[in-house]
């Protein structure tokens, strides 16, 4: 079984040309919590033993092997989908969910949260439209990127517009790979 503990740093294409792309499907909470056991759509046994904090990104290529590399994937999920009225709504709307400390979305004009009767039983309660969806959920006000800014991935571009403000004198480390291939599975 492949453990991987780290991270592999920003792949080239050329690093993985001609290499077999398997997958792993997560769920947001699965790509937030990555710790356990899971099996790649080929079939690999694999483990991650990231480090706490680690977010994976859909897309995101996490192991690069010899003739093989691993990407992740952002499962489809069961989200509410809610639609605010104007700005002032979504405000509020974002405000009660973030007070409850449920993570938040954005697909167009709606905003996503994860399907919860907690959730729901707040909506109804303030008087708010929403619907079930099936659909990738990738929440905003997570630890954030500089680099290939993806409209509904990250908030939309409304919410870069007002954070256009924001610097980058600062510098984000680049993880390291570093697995361990245990033979049979051991």
């Amino acid at each position: 079984m492949l453990i991987i503990v780290q991270i592999a740093p920003h792949a080239e294409t050329s690093a993985i040309t001609g290499k077999e792309r398997d997958s792993l499907i997560l769920t947001s909470e699965q790509r937030r919590w990555v710790r356990g056991r899971f099996t790649t759509t080929s079939g690999r046994e694999i483990a991650l033993a990231l480090p706490t904090g680690t977010t994976l990104e859909p897309d995101s290529i996490v192991w690069v092997g010899s003739d093989w590399y691993l990407a992740i994937e952002a499962a489809p999920e069961s989200v509410l989908a809610i639609a605010p009225v104007d700005s002032r709504a979504a405000v509020r709307i974002a405000f009660e969910v973030g007070n409850r400390h449920f993570p938040l979305a954005m697909d167009g004009d709606a905003l996503l949260v994860p399907d919860d009767t907690a959730i729901v039983q707040l909506m109804d309660r303030i008087g708010v439209r929403w619907e079930r969806r099936v659909a990738v959920f990738q929440p905003i006000g997570k630890a954030h990127s500089h680099d290939n800014p993806q409209p509904n991935a990250v908030g939309g571009d409304r919410l870069r517009d007002l954070a256009s403000d924001h610097s980058n004198d600062h510098s984000h480390d680049e993880s390291q790979v570093h697995s361990i291939e245990r033979p049979n599975g051991r």
